[in-house]
């Protein structure tokens, strides 16, 4: 998890959270320099699972969960938003489709619900089970703009890292770096299940409308980025 002045939504979130764990698991929280009481609502937790971390300055959503994902030692790393609820059995969900695909990513749904926890009639859309091995559709989805890859339902192995790192400081978003390079290791396993109440407000850092000037810039940025990944992807197989 990346915190940054996440202190209105942050416990309910940790707390979803942390009810889904077991004793081994760790949950890693890199925060970029807030200057509200994040830290202090963690650290009411006094959980030993909680690995807390922060950055000296602010180095954006990125940066911090590149070294949040650098720090975690265990074989599955699940990303989390600081404003969302993880749903009753999300571990178990993912963790079975993990085991059953034999894949290194994978992507599950979301519902939306607004500031106050009820359900928001904004729809994000989602992944589809049948798409999965789709891997080029999905890249080119993506680059269309209707990838909906968000990084909040997304958990994959470890072994991604060897591709993935490091993030280059060019891509505007690491959920769909992480999602074009599991596409194009053909390991990607897309399920229907929601495992996630995603909260939409007015700080969301994910949700932004878009001028045609940073449309475009967005999709010269995915061709660079396709090109960075195609070479790593060649280097792990070789």
């Amino acid at each position: 998890m990346a915190t940054y002045n996440g202190e209105r939504f942050l416990q309910q979130q940790v707390q979803s959270i942390l009810d889904e764990l077991g004793a081994e698991d760790e949950l890693i929280i890199v925060d970029d320099a807030s200057v509200d009481s994040t830290t202090e609502i963690v650290h009411s937790f006094d959980d030993h699972r909680i690995k807390w971390h922060t950055n000296a300055e602010n180095q954006g959503v990125n940066s911090s969960f590149e070294r949040a994902i650098a720090l975690a030692a265990n074989e599955l790393i699940f990303l989390a938003d600081q404003d969302d609820i993880w749903v009753s059995g999300r571990v178990e969900v993912m963790k079975n489709a993990f085991h059953l695909s034999g894949k290194l990513l994978i992507t599950a749904n979301s519902t939306c619900i607004d500031a106050g926890g009820n359900e928001a009639e904004i729809k994000l859309g989602g992944v589809i089970g049948s798409d999965s091995e789709a891997h080029m559709k999905n890249i080119m989805h993506i680059f269309l703009g209707k990838g909906n890859y968000f990084g909040c339902v997304m958990a994959f192995s470890s072994e991604m890292k060897k591709v993935i790192f490091p993030f280059p400081r060019y891509i505007e978003s690491h959920d769909l770096w992480i999602a074009k390079a599991a596409n194009l290791l053909r390991s990607n396993k897309h399920i229907d299940d929601v495992t996630l109440l995603r909260r939409v407000h007015g700080g969301n850092a994910s949700i932004v409308k878009r001028s045609f000037y940073k449309k475009i810039r967005t999709r010269l940025i995915f061709f660079r980025s396709l090109i960075e990944l195609v070479r790593r992807v060649y280097l792990r197989i070789v």
